[in-house]
């Protein structure tokens, strides 16, 4: 074996070491935090948030309601980041904003698919693997038993 292959292979075994735990809060606090951003900019001013989503979020559905629809998009951009963040139902939380990125991605900005791109792969990495052991959800599982499979974390 040569010393390439060698340092190749004890690198890929000290990353394999990495705890799936650890990843996923680094994923639950960038993508609260690209969430968390969003509603904060919305929050700031919403009479122009609302002219916002009529005028450009909406310009091409003009059968939703702006006022409703900015409401809707901001208690989601608080709601569900604060449940991921603290890994309390992490995997359903993850679900609207999958949908919101899809309905941005499809709707609003095309053209911003890298960045739709990074939100879903984050989102759904805690669909798929859940919260990990750092979380509220794993507590949970300890306390109430591994009954139901949908609250079942990784290491």
């Amino acid at each position: 074996m040569t010393a390439l292959i060698y340092q190749a292979r004890r690198f890929r075994d000290l990353a394999e070491r990495i705890p799936y735990s650890a990843v996923a809060l680094l994923a639950r606090v960038a993508i609260a935090t690209i969430f968390w951003r969003a509603a904060r900019t919305k929050l700031a001013n919403f009479d122009l948030t609302i002219a916002l989503f009529q005028d450009e979020y909406l310009k091409t559905l003009p059968f939703l309601p702006a006022a409703p629809m900015a409401y809707l998009a901001t208690a989601l951009e608080l709601a569900m980041p604060a449940l991921i963040l603290a890994g309390l139902l992490t995997r359903l939380a993850t679900l609207p904003l999958i949908g919101m990125a899809f309905f941005i991605q499809i709707f609003v900005y095309p053209t911003s698919w890298p960045d739709h791109l990074i939100w879903i792969t984050l989102l759904g990495l805690l669909l798929a693997r859940g919260p990990g052991v750092i979380s509220l959800d794993a507590l949970l599982v300890r306390r109430f038993g591994r009954n139901d499979a949908g609250m079942h974390v990784h290491a």
